[in-house]
């Protein structure tokens, strides 16, 4: 089953060699090991038959958490992120570490980056980051009933908490002033429920 296509959808243009076979992994090497990610090189083989060579991100799956108070506050941080070279405003995510389960991982972050615990946590959905080049699945939730409980976050998070009522976080997402995209997408699937409180 190709992941995310709806049973009821229509395609509209279709390569000749999509369903007669499979496109088969020929061979997968380790070529770097880094602290938070590794790549992998792979030859694929396609339908047709032609082999093209990939450069494949290993990422353990990761979380997302929109944390909302019992006042209507979602709470954002604010952190510097090397690959624009300047601060994000994002919602609180992490990586799940090894066997470790999602929901977890979801609220030792929480705790871990604004510092509160959660008593009602509710996944929203998953998804694939950047499925043309990494394995990384990302898991959104949905945290409420928030309460003090800090953990000591990473030595290398400095961040800054910044809340926003549910209006003001949608004002913001189409004035564009969120350019992180798992932001986005956690915005995108908590709409209903936010706005039914």
């Amino acid at each position: 089953m190709v992941h995310g296509q709806s049973t009821g959808s229509t395609i509209l243009r279709r390569s000749n060699h999509f369903r007669e076979m499979p496109h088969k992994i020929i061979s997968q090497d380790t070529v770097y090991r880094g602290k938070v990610f590794n790549i992998e090189a792979v030859i694929l083989e396609f339908p047709d038959g032609h082999q093209a060579r990939y450069d494949l991100v290993k990422h353990n799956p990761s979380v997302t958490i929109l944390p909302v108070d019992k006042d209507g506050l979602v709470y954002f941080v604010r952190q510097y992120r090397l690959g624009v070279m300047g601060d994000l405003l994002e919602l609180p995510a992490g990586v799940i570490e090894d066997s470790e389960d999602p929901e977890v991982c979801a609220r030792r972050e929480v705790r871990e980056e604004i510092g509160l615990a959660v008593s009602q946590m509710t996944l929203l959905g998953q998804a694939f980051l950047i499925p043309g080049y990494g394995d990384e699945l990302m898991y959104f939730f949905l945290a409420e009933g928030l309460t003090t409980d800090p953990l000591l976050p990473d030595p290398d998070e400095l961040l800054d908490v910044v809340r926003f009522t549910i209006p003001e976080i949608y004002n913001l997402a189409e004035a564009g002033k969120f350019m992180d995209s798992k932001t986005l997408a956690a915005l995108t699937l908590a709409r209903s429920k936010l706005f039914l409180r």
